[in-house]
């Protein structure tokens, strides 16, 4: 069972080292790894917030099983917070894991505009930076979820 610290210093560490890479390593190599990396980073936060969500849930009686599979923890999360903010972030999380499973090809790959072309989207520098500032208002608010 993980401690609830624990995952929130998980997330919270994911997001240290997305930073690094977004705002040191991509500055310098400017590759399509580096964003899928970043974009593997803001998963592992979300899957960390998530899971400590759900032990707060736990602890207060409204669940009594955590689910294994990230997918599951999201969905069940999904039923105990039923906000449109939580539902933003889970379509954001949807969308993370879609861009990280595509197939993708890079575009202009080692310049100022590289670019991660998947079939149905496209992730610059600046779309990077926007799903760091997202993953990062997730990990706050899960932080202060109280497992209502």
């Amino acid at each position: 069972m993980i401690e609830e610290s624990d995952s929130i210093e998980d997330a919270q560490s994911q997001l240290k080292r997305a930073d690094h890479l977004l705002y040191v390593t991509l500055k310098y190599t400017r590759t399509v790894d580096v964003i899928k990396s970043i974009i593997k980073r803001f998963i592992s936060a979300f899957d960390h917030s998530v899971e400590e969500m759900l032990e707060k849930s736990k602890d207060k009686k409204r669940i009594k099983t955590i689910p294994k599979s990230p997918i599951e923890k999201i969905e069940l999360i999904k039923k105990i917070v039923k906000t449109k903010e939580m539902r933003d972030y889970i379509k954001f999380y949807y969308l993370l894991r879609t861009i990280d499973k595509a197939t993708f090809k890079p575009r202009e790959e080692y310049r100022k505009h590289v670019t991660l072309i998947t079939p149905k989207h496209e992730v610059d520098v600046e779309k990077v930076k926007e799903f760091y500032e997202k993953t990062k208002e997730f990990v706050g608010f899960s932080h202060e979820f109280k497992g209502r």
